[in-house]
């Protein structure tokens, strides 16, 4: 299901893939994206509705370009521009670290699109924003989003319990 929506400047690309910063009308986007529970099911959100995705946009996800200069980008299609889900990195205060996060529509799912938006928020953390270190947590069952870590070349650190959820947490540093 393709929405049609007012797309802001590119911040960078990847060979298929667009990211841009999200704005205020994007909230019926990640509303359809977080309606599925197969996208919820490790995340241990409640499923959307369009005020929580417009709260969510508003509070969470749009203060933090101005706070950190960086967060979690709109990912795009190149070829057709469909709107096909989320990766970034998110400046955690609580545990000073910047995590990569990354989450898709389900249709487009199986494609090596979210390798390669996780390695293209990778590149662009260490080489644009000058990191010198990101992390990674991925629920314990979620082989998926696990894998995607491992093609990214992160380095386990441990088990643990963030945001209560069991993760894996990795990390990569700028010069490995």
């Amino acid at each position: 299901m393709a929405f049609s929506f007012h797309m802001g400047p590119v911040i960078f690309t990847s060979k298929r893939l667009l990211f841009r910063q999200f704005n205020i009308d994007d909230a019926a986007l990640i509303h359809h994206m977080n309606s599925d529970p197969l996208v919820l099911k490790y995340v241990h959100e409640l499923p959307s509705t369009p005020e929580r995705a417009f709260e969510r946009l508003q509070n969470s996800i749009l203060p933090h370009y101005n706070q950190y200069g960086y967060g979690r980008w709109a990912v795009q299609l190149k070829e057709g521009n469909d709107f096909i889900g989320w990766c970034g990195l998110k400046f955690r205060p609580e545990r000073k670290e910047t995590d990569l996060g990354y989450r898709f529509i389900p249709s487009y799912w199986g494609n090596g699109y979210a390798s390669e938006a996780a390695m293209a928020c990778l590149e662009y953390g260490f080489h644009h924003l000058l990191l010198n270190r990101i992390t990674a947590t991925a629920h314990v069952k979620n082989t998926a989003s696990l894998r995607i870590i491992q093609k990214c070349n992160m380095q386990y650190l441990r088990d643990e319990v963030v945001d209560h959820c069991p993760v894996k947490s990795f990390e990569k540093l700028k010069s490995e």
